[in-house]
């Protein structure tokens, strides 16, 4: 199964890089005498050379980016399982800092959350289907989105205000259907009207932005290094770790569910 969805996602690759190698940008090359694109090949394989035994971060490329999204293939699931489970239990870390800021800037966590209580190995289940919801939904956009834009850093800054965007409408459409104030005015789930930012008091800007920064990073940097961690490992050595991680989760769940009913 992996070496299937290696080459679902060479497939994938060669037909974007054929995309754009047809394109307006792309063809111009054409005109560009042989000696001098020679030339240019040369200069950088050597330096190519000179930098390849230095250390440095990981750059986002096409290659980096498209073809994950592979739903016909076991490794799909297998790093969609492992994704659920890793950031139910990372959204529960991310939260205790989300919340100390904004209970420092805008006064609104109550004292009693059980972010402050809850064991740090509690699972926080929202961010785990939220993991899923961004994985079948944002990962395909995205892919979309890079195959057509002319630069990395470009598609980069239009997945962060669509799902900026996404999120705030969704926001907004819950607020209307579930969420009117009464006669009092005051609101059954969240009240964001006194809120900077705030749209038609149900959504909340501040908030959507740092969902679409979540999702980018997620999609651009989180989602694609845990396939490629098991795209290196052979297939029985992937679904080995596949099923320790799956334990781990399991032990992390019956462990702190019997610490809070005995709390």
């Amino acid at each position: 199964m992996q070496a299937d969805n290696s080459s679902v996602r060479t497939s994938l690759l060669s037909k974007v890089m054929l995309r754009r190698s047809c394109s307006p940008a792309m063809s111009g090359s054409a005109k560009v005498p042989v000696h001098k694109r020679v030339g240019d090949h040369v200069r950088k394989q050597k330096e190519q050379l000179k930098t390849a035994k230095r250390p440095h971060l990981p750059r986002l490329t096409l290659e980096s980016e498209v073809g994950y999204f592979t739903p016909k293939t076991w490794a799909f699931w297998r790093s969609l399982i492992v994704c659920f489970c890793v950031f139910a239990i990372v959204g529960h870390w991310l939260e205790i800092p989300y919340c100390l800021f904004m209970d420092s800037a805008f006064g609104i966590v109550d004292g009693d959350y059980a972010v402050w209580t809850d064991p740090w190995y509690h699972p926080y289940w929202i961010y785990g289907i939220g993991a899923v919801i961004v994985t079948l939904l944002v990962e395909p956009l995205k892919e979309w989105i890079v195959v057509r834009r002319k630069t990395l850093w470009g598609a980069l800054l239009q997945t962060f205000i669509m799902v900026t965007l996404i999120a705030m409408l969704t926001e907004l459409i819950m607020g209307w259907l579930v969420n009117q104030p009464d006669e009092f005015g005051k609101y059954p789930f969240w009240d964001n009207s006194q809120l900077p930012l705030n749209v038609f008091g149900q959504a909340w800007l501040v908030n959507d932005m740092v969902i679409g920064a979540i999702a980018v990073a997620y999609v651009w940097l989180l989602y694609p290094l845990i396939c490629e961690g098991f795209q290196r490992l052979r297939p029985k050595h992937a679904n080995v770790a596949f099923a320790i991680i799956m334990a781990a989760f399991a032990a992390c769940c019956i462990t702190s569910y019997v610490q809070l009913a005995f709390a």
